[in-house]
């Protein structure tokens, strides 16, 4: 007997994110997922009168791949793959992983290659030109990240990808109507004093349409608006790579000093193109089930209480600050009390203060009105 839970999640991705309608074409890209998922997004996908298209993919045979990656394979690969995508209405992308890690070993050089070329140019169309949404799925080395049991990793991890969306996109709207008015912003926390301007750029709500969890509202400063520094308090894995204790310090939009516990490398990524030193995203999380980092950014950027300072890519045609990268990494800062406080000011005006939200209108997205 099928599991309820898969059955209920297939559902929401293509009735709800995807809005999947008859004869639309969607690829159903898994990573190192159960076949009994991928199967009831297909019977989902055909319910609605869809036509899906599923690819399977490895992470281990990703890295060996990598490894072993030249500019003639990963540009010819890119083609393929962005020619297949270019068929597609929609696309829905399940990855799951034995090892959050699998890609470390892989040298800076061939990742920024495969970064480039497909992910950056498959990545691109897929985001701009198609209905889409994206999702880890639970195992047990996504278990042991969040420090769990595998049996409660998947209570929890079913109970916060099937929340009430609609409840969450209602409750966002007072939220998206300060950061379209605001014009400074104010960030501050532990080792944390950064400012910049939203003037301009239009804030865009997430409620389960484009992530799964989801729970963030997200806009883009002026490109070089933003001075001051920040120290992220979470640890973050980019390009298969484990980062803590980053530390970035801005001035006039630009990264002008990166350290971390892998200074090197940081700055190696940091450099991948000029774009990749200004900001591309400002989000803040407040997914009231995910309350603390889990090494998965998909989860971890809606940390309740928490927001992301996002270097690199920004997304084309909304809040649209004009950056452009091969880079897209979120780095998530919590400012709940157990991680330091900290408060986010819109124009001089205290918007939230240790992770919850303080005007009356915005009560409506803290942890016990979400639930």
């Amino acid at each position: 007997m099928a599991d309820l839970r898969i059955l209920k999640l297939a559902d929401v991705l293509v009735s709800h994110s995807t809005k999947l309608k008859p004869d639309e074409r969607v690829l159903i890209e898994a990573f190192d997922v159960p076949e009994e998922m991928v199967s009831a997004l297909i019977d989902s996908v055909v319910a609605a009168g869809a036509i899906p298209f599923v690819e399977t993919k490895n992470n281990k045979i990703l890295r060996k791949l990598l490894q072993n990656a030249n500019p003639d394979m990963v540009e010819r690969q890119a083609s393929w793959e962005l020619s297949r995508m270019e068929q597609m209405d929609a696309y829905i992308g399940i990855r799951g992983s034995l090892n959050a890690l699998e890609s470390s070993d892989v040298p800076n050089d061939k990742m920024a290659l495969y970064q480039k070329h497909v992910w950056g140019t498959v990545h691109r169309h897929r985001v701009n030109k198609t209905k889409w949404v994206v999702l880890r799925y639970p195992s047990p080395a996504f278990a042991q990240s969040a420090g769990m049991s595998t049996e409660a990793f998947e209570d929890f991890y079913f109970n916060v990808c099937t929340l009430d969306y609609a409840k969450m996109e209602a409750a966002q709207q007072p939220l998206k109507a300060r950061m379209d008015k605001a014009e400074r912003v104010r960030l501050t926390g532990v080792g944390t004093n950064l400012e910049f301007s939203l003037k301009g750029l239009e804030a865009i709500v997430c409620a389960g349409e484009r992530n799964i969890p989801d729970g963030e509202c997200f806009s883009a400063p002026v490109r070089d608006s933003v001075n001051g520094i920040i120290k992220y308090n979470t640890p973050t894995i980019y390009q298969g790579v484990k980062f803590s204790d980053i530390t970035l310090e801005f001035k006039d939009g630009k990264i002008v000093n990166a350290t971390g516990s892998d200074t090197k490398r940081l700055n190696e990524i940091l450099d991948a193109d000029d774009g990749a030193r200004y900001i591309g995203e400002f989000a803040i999380g407040f997914n009231p089930y995910v309350t603390k980092p889990m090494l998965d950014i998909l989860f971890d950027e809606k940390i309740a209480g928490s927001f992301h300072f996002t270097p690199g890519q920004a997304y084309e045609g909304v809040a649209d600050n004009t950056n452009r990268s091969s880079v897209h990494w979120d780095m998530v800062f919590i400012q709940t009390p157990e991680y330091g406080g900290g408060e986010i000011y819109f124009d001089d005006e205290l918007i939230r203060k240790d992770g919850l939200f303080i005007p009356n209108d915005l009560h409506g997205l803290n942890p016990e009105n979400l639930k």
